[in-house]
């Protein structure tokens, strides 16, 4: 059997129609909204490497801190054969658990890159050449199945990527993904959490203007894409914490009235002076909703970790 195995789960053009689909509803509507996953062409992706280096940006460093110290508690309790990560990108910070699986022989990471995938498993198998790699190409929210492996598993979603999904959205989304697993699998997840609203305002919006313009990468998509004529300088970059749904939202703010023709699409979509487009929500939780939303899932939560400053967590819990 061959150590790496790729398999497309998504048509040829399932991004550019989902692009497509998601501009149309989302700028006609009001308020106007896109889903953050349009910030990630190769420009949008080097942003936000060079966003999870910056000081005001703390999650990536939390969450690392957290898996060096519990990776090897997190083997000894799953007992794990195949690793399945959810939106894997570079598998950089899967390599702490690959480590510390002693019995692993299969490693499945989902992503909608084939690039990134194949870049993330050319590193690992010349580190691992004994390791089984089938990745998949696919939308990790809209996940069906997972190619056979041997269990125990432990699916793995990390970075806080589930607070960029609205309440109903994640409900759906653990639903999902408990439907891909036998009983006694695991799920390793992590949240950002509550805290003082300037550590957490600071952290999109830094003081190199770095999430600045990776938020407004999302206007060369949409010109690259779609042939759009929008104005990065039309546009401020907004951050704020919305105390009642706790969570951070990300906006674009137009500057004067403006107009941005889409082309590709047939689309005129008139801006006013100070109107928004939302680009992302980013839910941060507490300890008792993250095991309530697991529990209605059919996960039972069983552990809880956090890092020494208590900014972030990662929850282990189990099929049921």
């Amino acid at each position: 059997m061959s150590p790496f195995l790729l398999t497309r789960t998504l048509p040829e053009d399932t991004t550019g129609a989902a692009l497509r689909a998601d501009v149309l509803t989302g700028l006609t509507r009001v308020p106007k909204e896109l889903p953050p996953r349009w910030f990630y062409d190769a420009r949008g992706s080097e942003l936000f490497e060079e966003i999870t280096r910056l000081p005001e940006y703390y999650p990536t460093r939390a969450e690392r801190e957290i898996l060096i110290r519990e990776a090897p508690g997190i083997a000894a309790l799953t007992g794990a054969r195949t690793l399945v990560e959810l939106g894997s990108g570079s598998s950089e910070k899967t390599r702490h658990l690959l480590d510390a699986l002693p019995g692993l022989e299969s490693y499945v990471p989902v992503d909608v890159s084939e690039s990134a995938l194949r870049g993330a498993a050319g590193a690992l198998l010349e580190e691992r050449p004994g390791l089984r790699i089938h990745a998949l190409i696919a939308d990790f929210t809209a996940l069906t199945e997972l190619p056979d492996s041997p269990g125990p598993r432990l699916l793995v979603f990390l970075g806080g990527t589930i607070g960029n999904l609205l309440p109903a959205e994640r409900a759906r989304f653990l639903r999902g993904v408990r439907r891909l697993v036998d009983p006694g699998d695991a799920l390793l997840l992590g949240t950002d959490l509550v805290k003082d609203e300037e550590t957490l305002v600071r952290a999109y919006d830094d003081a190199a203007g770095v999430t600045a313009d990776f938020n407004r990468n999302v206007l060369r998509v949409l010109a690259r894409e779609l042939g759009a004529d929008a104005d990065l300088a039309d546009f401020d970059h907004v951050a704020l914490w919305d105390r009642e749904n706790e969570w951070i939202e990300m906006r674009l703010r137009a500057r004067t009235a403006v107009t941005v023709k889409i082309p590709e699409l047939n689309l005129v979509v008139p801006f006013e002076a100070g109107e928004e487009l939302r680009t992302e929500v980013s839910a941060k939780f507490r300890r008792e909703g993250v095991r309530r939303e697991l529990a209605g899932a059919g996960w039972e939560p069983a552990e809880w970790w956090t890092d020494t400053e208590g900014r972030f967590a990662l929850s282990l819990a189990r099929a049921v």
